[in-house]
């Protein structure tokens, strides 16, 4: 039982972790000094759900439905992450993606009461100071995002803050992170959305963006700020333009326990829906091609890691490179393009310039991924081209949120005949072709992010290291059963995500054990120590 740290009366009732509202006993009533400021009867948290649960169902949006949970969060701590994680499927889209991205448009005019951290250009030489305004001294970890690019949608400036609340909302639910151990953090330096700098309830800065020396200097200063305020946080980059994400991680990934979700996220649970994919077409995941529709920070994370598969699997770092094709907005990405990023380099091929659809009856991908926040990119002819190509071709539309999709589920599965193994970073409901039905899994990192961070924090790792998003992509990969499989999902229920979690922080802990990256001793019982940590938000 959470402890009432000496709070009585509407205090208590008012500080949302350990608010239990109707749910308390007669005994407390008398002891914390409730009596009278309660109705009569005492409800389980049992019967609370059911409460929750017909006043969410009612609303007529998902916008208002995720009004309502972030209502709950803030009066019921426990109450909404009971709700969440019993209720996983039909929540999470409301929590987190699709939904959130329309909270982000929103943010400033569905605004009810801060939450988070905002530090801005003007905290400059302070922010160590303002951290210490933060009520709690323990911070595991920190999702900070400067609302450049947030999903597919681009540039939300200080309305991104509702990323970082959505991400530590699923490392509580999703794998045990205390709530009280999570920062959210919005680096408010502008934005280049003139439409948002002019609207008169915008909440951020209303200036252009910080960049250049003066931008790297207030991450760096924030960095070392939550270094020396909480020195065992881990910090999760969120959301950045593809060239800042790359040059901050590139920064900061020997120095500091961080990673980039979008980079590393995306590419762990990417390589993992590929893993088990090959348990349906019946391929060796070492003969694949694979084939990026996009070049940002999402498709070249995903790409980095497979080549460390590849090699894993004993091929070559340079044969690994040559399994991986990528095509942008100027068409497959070869060698002599003028145009190409510095992280795009070691997948520039020797190949004549090809548009899209011609890049794919050359190359003949067994898998097409899409990470381009393009919606409809993945057409007819590009869908049915892979179907010719292969008997079960994988197709994943990874962008978010659902609106952002290359293409449908009803799509990929009506243009290939049936045939298409599909996933998409936003849910799809089931599909029926030909008779049969298909009930596509989730690519969601949600999946990968939350383990990563418990493994983390429970060995009170030094860095993150590549082998850590391997090996949770292969642990995420044999948590699906052949009955997920059967039914077309390449990736478990999500009902099963904590389960995940666990066997993923068991995994990177470990490696972290292995490779000196740990300050805590090794547990005798890993799993136990894992276990106990996690938060438990039944009463």
């Amino acid at each position: 039982m959470t402890q009432d740290q000496g709070l009585t009366g509407f205090n208590i009732l008012l500080n949302a972790a350990l608010n239990k509202s109707t749910a308390f006993t007669e005994e407390e009533r008398d002891r914390l000094k409730l009596r009278g400021l309660l109705p009569a009867a005492i409800g389980s948290q049992a019967t609370q759900i059911e409460r929750v649960l017909e006043n969410v169902r009612r609303k007529e949006s998902d916008i208002e439905r995720y009004i309502a949970l972030m209502a709950l969060m803030a009066r019921n701590e426990r109450l909404f992450y009971r709700t969440l994680m019993d209720h996983i499927d039909e929540f999470m889209p409301i929590v987190y993606t699709p939904t959130v991205g329309q909270a982000c448009r929103e943010f400033a005019h569905i605004f009810r009461q801060p939450r988070g951290f905002y530090i801005t250009p003007h905290d400059k030489g302070r922010i160590r100071t303002i951290l210490d305004n933060w009520p709690t001294n323990d911070v595991r970890v920190v999702v900070v995002t400067d609302g450049q690019r947030i999903l597919g949608l681009g540039d939300l400036g200080a309305n991104g803050m509702g990323i970082p609340i959505g991400k530590l909302s699923l490392y509580v639910a999703c794998a045990g992170i205390q709530p009280n151990q999570c920062l959210p953090v919005m680096l408010d330096v502008g934005t280049n959305n003139k439409d948002l700098r002019e609207d008169s309830l915008y909440l951020g800065v209303r200036k252009e963006r910080l960049e250049g020396a003066a931008y790297d200097e207030l991450v760096e200063e924030f960095v070392a700020a939550v270094q020396d305020k909480f020195p065992r946080a881990l910090i999760q980059f969120e959301d950045f333009l593809t060239p800042n994400a790359y040059r901050l991680l590139g920064a900061y990934r020997d120095r500091v326990l961080c990673f980039n979700d979008d980079i590393q996220g995306t590419a762990s649970v990417a390589l993992a829906g590929v893993y088990a994919s090959t348990r349906i077409s019946g391929l060796d995941f070492s003969d694949l091609t694979i084939m990026f529709l996009g070049a940002g920070s999402a498709a070249t994370g995903i790409a980095d890691l497979m080549v460390e598969a590849f090699q894993a699997e004993g091929l070559s770092r340079e044969d690994a490179q040559r399994r991986l094709w990528f095509v942008d907005i100027n068409g497959l990405v070869v060698k002599g393009r003028d145009d190409l990023a510095a992280h795009n380099l070691p997948y520039a091929h020797d190949h004549k310039p090809l548009a899209f659809a011609q890049a794919i009856k050359s190359v003949k991908p067994q898998v097409l991924i899409g990470a381009t926040g393009a919606p409809g990119t993945f057409t007819e002819e590009i869908v049915a081209t892979m179907a010719q190509i292969n008997e079960r071709p994988v197709i994943f539309a990874l962008s978010n949120p659902t609106s952002r999709a290359e293409c449908t589920a009803e799509q990929a599965y009506t243009w290939s005949q049936g045939r298409a193994i599909f996933s998409s970073g936003s849910p799809f409901a089931p599909v029926t072709v030909n008779g049969k039905t298909f009930a596509p899994g989730q690519g969601n990192n949600a999946y990968i992010f939350p383990g990563i961070g418990l493994g983390a924090v429970i060995c009170e790792a030094s860095h993150i290291c590549d082998d850590m998003f391997l090996v949770a992509a292969k642990k995420l990969a044999e948590q699906v059963t052949d009955e997920d499989l059967s039914k077309g999902a390449v990736y478990p229920p999500l009902n099963a995500i904590r389960n995940v979690s666990m066997e993923i922080a068991k995994a990177v802990a470990q490696i972290a054990y292995d490779q000196d990256l740990a300050n805590a001793p090794e547990p005798p019982a890993l799993e136990q120590a894992i276990a106990e940590y996690m938060y438990d938000p039944y009463y």
